[in-house]
């Protein structure tokens, strides 16, 4: 229990820095919201808190006073509060934000010290709380990178470098039975879900090596192929007449994109991003290939057919570090393809965490005897909706949540998110 207990008050404050360095910015900044999409960041940074509040002080019991006075704590209910709304809301201040966060996290602190002395809890409850906070800095990312002005957050931290000929590669993947999903027992920290482990059969596939490249997808914009509708399912072709869609967001007609507000050349080799579902169909469509599903991707990412085990890890057991995959926002970037050869999976299949979210063909459903987690309303309200799953975690997720098994789920319509294809072809 005491590793239990540093490992968390570590994952619990290198989120709140991560919070802090991206909402340490002036009022004004804080206060505005640069799409009915996303929160301000002030929304956020109280957000936070009042989850951690209600989980963590209070054991999920809303009945049960909070740090803040009911009507306050209200503005900051995520079902009842829709995004579009939340700037016109009176929202605390954010030097008032930030001292509510300070006292809930001192409060939080010495209540871990407890963890496994008292009967004072499970340490899963801390886990979705990082895990929840980690989310928000994604999306704070998201929004910041919908910003327009000056940059604030700089160029990004230096990535190594890609190695050339993996664009356009494939692996096979042979046919036969895996083990998709994860069981308490050995990922603790898992949300519902991820589980339960069962066995699947998987036809043969293939699977891209690397993700999609934005010279691979620049053909597709330069071919026409926003102009044809025979690459793309009804419902898409009319998402992109709709919507106005050219190329993928941020790109501009003269080959640069705008990143943070950076405007810079497209780097070639890098995995395209912020493109819908609907996109990432077409484009595979036109290249002769498919979205893999999600069960095909676990079984790529994480089948050793060697051992007929499961790997924790593309790579094996060992945690996520730099020299594996990109990870944990520093970037601001996906790396070049072939950038980490060390974090290939048994069948070889590279960057299948980091980098970008992959679409896949799968509506989000629960796997076979789901059962939900102490957050009832985290997974179950969506099941069955207008939802496709994304795999493998974008350069902006913290290495300490992610996993292979790690299910995201999004609107086939949204490319505000960190999100790009790799591709699959039958055999």
């Amino acid at each position: 229990m005491t590793d239990h207990r540093e490992r968390l008050a570590a994952d619990l404050t290198a989120a709140r820095d991560r919070t802090l360095l991206l909402t340490d910015h002036d009022d004004p900044e804080l206060l505005h919201q640069h799409t009915p999409l996303l929160s301000p960041l002030v929304w956020d940074l109280a957000h936070i808190g009042q989850q951690e509040d209600l989980w963590l002080l209070r054991g999920g019991d809303a009945g049960r006073p909070g740090l803040l006075p009911p009507d306050v704590e209200s503005l900051y209910d995520a079902f009842t509060q829709p995004r579009a709304v939340r700037a016109r809301l009176p929202l605390l201040p954010p030097v008032e934000a930030r001292a509510f966060g300070r006292e809930v996290r001192g409060r939080v602190l010495d209540r871990l010290e407890t963890l496994g002395v008292a009967d004072d809890g499970d340490p899963f409850d801390f886990a979705m709380v990082v895990s929840h906070e980690q989310q928000h800095d994604e999306t704070m990312l998201q929004a910041l990178n919908l910003r327009v002005g000056p940059p604030l957050l700089g160029p990004g931290t230096v990535l190594p470098p890609g190695r050339s000929g993996l664009a356009g590669t494939s692996v096979l993947v042979p046919g036969g039975e895996f083990v998709v999903g994860v069981d308490a027992a050995d990922e603790p920290f898992s949300l519902d879900n991820e589980r339960p482990a069962h066995a699947v059969d998987v036809p043969a596939f293939r699977i891209g090596r690397v993700p999609v490249t934005n010279d691979e997808y620049a053909q597709f914009v330069a071919d026409g192929g926003y102009g044809s509708p025979r690459w793309w399912s009804p419902r898409g072709w009319q998402h992109r007449l709709d919507a106005d869609l050219e190329r993928p967001q941020f790109w501009a007609a003269d080959g640069t994109r705008t990143r943070f507000g950076i405007a810079e050349a497209l780097p070639p080799d890098e995995p395209v991003q912020h493109v819908t579902f609907f996109e990432a169909e077409a484009y595979a469509a036109w290249a002769g290939a498919r979205l893999p599903n999600e069960v095909e991707w676990e079984k790529a990412a994480t089948w050793d057919p060697v051992t007929g085990r499961r790997r924790r890890f593309p790579w094996g057991s060992a945690e996520p570090t730099d020299a594996l995959a990109n990870l944990g926002g520093g970037a601001l970037r996906p790396a070049p393809v072939g950038a980490y050869p060390a974090g290939a999976s048994a069948y070889g299949v590279e960057q299948l965490m980091g980098e970008v979210w992959e679409w896949t063909s799968s509506p989000f459903q629960p796997w076979p005897g789901f059962l939900p987690m102490l957050y009832a309303d985290y997974s179950a309200p969506f099941f069955g909706g207008d939802y496709r799953v994304l795999r493998g975690g974008s350069w902006a997720v913290a290495a300490t949540i992610v996993r292979p098994s790690f299910r995201n789920w999004d609107h086939p319509y949204r490319r505000q998110i960190f999100s790009g294809v790799r591709l699959a072809w039958d055999v």
